[in-house]
């Protein structure tokens, strides 16, 4: 994590609600009230967006993934900005009731809604009547702006964000049903009792939105970088240990009990070196210019140009 207490505090991400709108459960993580505004503790911002990055990084790295939620209108460009940027599932138009919680139903009308851009794009929907097209245009429109961002997810996320927790409380009580980790940057009015990773911060501001939003979305790319690598290493593990047994089966081995890849028949884009030198094992072979043997003469050609001379 590249940010640092002082980049918050320069985004404004200490300023809370007025004292008079404070929820009492978010005292830990105040450091004074001032001219009537409450001032939150950046030092515990910064060490709980660091342990909510981590955790981000763990759980998209074991291969999870996590749904960006913030329909704020201040929140909903940035948001649909880092969930392209990581190719993660959003909603920042409007949380359906019971997303989580009956996520079969919601199955069924993002199915309903492929079929439609289906007939779109075949021409299908310009052979249909004119009223009834007009019905089900109007219908697309609805679920493009419901479904939109989660029209990939095939299953319930592994975790959470939220931006204002308090605005996203149906959202956080359906997480929270489903057992699904939360995180959330809450303001001094939200309960962070309610999530299981919250962060102290300010989040009407756009500067103070972008810079926790920014920070989360790196520690995704971290993540995603961990399970490629890990994916890497995986079939690198797979495909030696399927030589191995190929070579075994075969008795290609050495004497050394190596194995002897020149015995070994291997598919035609696999570069046998990767096999030993844990490579990639998915880039072709090179192959080597081959060399040209020269003939030995015969010794009959030997002895008649003996006679000759």
């Amino acid at each position: 994590m590249n940010v640092t207490p002082k980049d918050l505090l320069d985004a404004g991400v200490h300023f809370g609600h007025q004292t008079k709108r404070w929820n009492p459960r978010s005292k830990p993580y105040v450091f004074d009230h001032r001219q009537g505004i409450t001032i939150i503790d950046l030092g515990k911002t910064h060490e709980l967006l660091a342990k909510a990055c981590a955790f981000i990084e763990d759980t998209i790295g074991n291969g999870g993934n996590l749904l960006f939620v913030g329909t704020k209108r201040q929140a909903q460009d940035i948001v649909r900005e880092a969930a392209a940027a990581t190719a993660m599932p959003y909603c920042v138009d409007r949380w359906l009731g019971g997303t989580l919680t009956n996520f079969a139903t919601v199955k069924k009308s993002i199915a309903k809604f492929k079929k439609y851009q289906q007939m779109e794009t075949s021409g299908d929907l310009a052979k249909l009547p004119a009223k009834e097209a007009a019905v089900i245009k109007r219908e697309m429109a609805r679920m493009q702006r419901n479904f939109s961002g989660i029209a990939d997810m095939a299953g319930l996320p592994s975790a959470m964000f939220v931006i204002d927790g308090n605005h996203e409380k149906i959202a956080v009580a359906e997480a929270a049903r489903c057992n699904i980790p939360c995180i959330g940057l809450i303001d001094t009015n939200s309960d962070p009792t309610a999530l299981s990773h919250p962060i102290p911060g300010n989040d009407d501001a756009v500067k103070s939105v972008r810079i926790i939003v920014e920070t989360i979305v790196e520690a995704v790319q971290s993540g995603l970088a961990q399970r490629e690598s890990r994916r890497t290493a995986r079939g690198q593990a797979d495909l030696r240990a399927a030589t191995a047994a190929v070579a075994e089966a075969s008795g290609a081995t050495n004497e050394a009990g190596e194995i002897d890849l020149s015995k070994v028949e291997l598919p035609a884009d696999v570069d046998p070196e990767a096999v030993v030198e844990g490579e990639d094992a998915a880039k072709p072979a090179k192959k080597k210019p081959a060399r040209k043997k020269i003939a030995a003469p015969k010794d009959d050609a030997v002895e008649a140009d003996a006679d000759a001379e």
